[in-house]
């Protein structure tokens, strides 16, 4: 798929590998009521200082006490990004930090109640012919709906903190599982939409810390 291809012509399906999950506008209007701002949208921007065309991704989000959104961002196999810059506002809930790459795989949660919806969507610049600006390539390598976690009777749900991950079927019924290089990223993005009051990362890491696979990210919110 082209990004310079008109909106009108993609399919339903790419149109959400492009802009992540198509939520209803009820959810929308809850979260924007409960100031939490999840920013999937990405883009194609041409970096200077090295003479690349790179991806743009913003990680956001966060959550109330009933619902939540969030997006963050991996590397193809799984493992943790440096962030480009973080961004601190006085508002929680909003744009954590930013990170720019020639790909990148992007997991977009949305949790209301006892329900999530998990996206896992991979995105890549590919050369076009006779043209300096590449295409943005995307693709959809999970996409799970009405997921509900396993819980023990008398045993409440922690915010913030999850034990394993939501449980997604098919329309027949049948299990669907998240793809195994991407269980400890869908986890932290889960989280992510279940911290109350978020202020900080869960995905991309300071430059530091981008090879020692730590606990996706810092402090948070509980």
């Amino acid at each position: 798929m082209r990004a310079t291809q008109s909106h009108a012509l993609l399919t339903r399906r790419q149109v959400v590998a492009l802009r992540g999950l198509r939520l209803p506008l009820l959810a929308l209007q809850q979260l924007a009521k409960f100031g939490i701002y999840c920013h999937p949208a990405i883009s194609i921007e041409y970096q200077r200082t090295r003479e690349r065309y790179v991806i743009l991704g913003k990680e956001s989000g966060g959550a109330v006490t009933d619902i939540g959104a969030y997006c963050g961002f991996v590397s193809f196999t799984g493992e943790p990004l440096e962030w480009l810059s973080r961004t601190s506002s006085l508002a929680p809930n909003g744009i954590h930090a930013t990170v720019v790459a020639p790909k990148f795989v992007r997991i977009h949660v949305f949790h209301n109640q006892g329900s999530y919806d998990l996206l896992i969507t991979k995105h890549e610049l590919v050369p076009q012919a006779e043209r300096k600006r590449p295409a943005l390539q995307n693709r959809i390598l999970f996409h799970g709906a009405g997921g509900t976690l396993p819980r023990l009777p008398g045993l409440p749900e922690q915010p913030g903190k999850l034990e394993t991950l939501p449980e997604f079927r098919s329309r027949s019924g049948d299990p669907v599982l998240v793809p195994a290089m991407y269980l400890k990223a869908a986890s932290a993005a889960l989280a992510g939409a279940r911290c109350f009051g978020c202020r900080s990362p869960h995905l991309l890491v300071p430059h530091h810390d981008a090879e020692a696979m730590p606990s996706w990210g810092g402090s948070h919110a509980d």
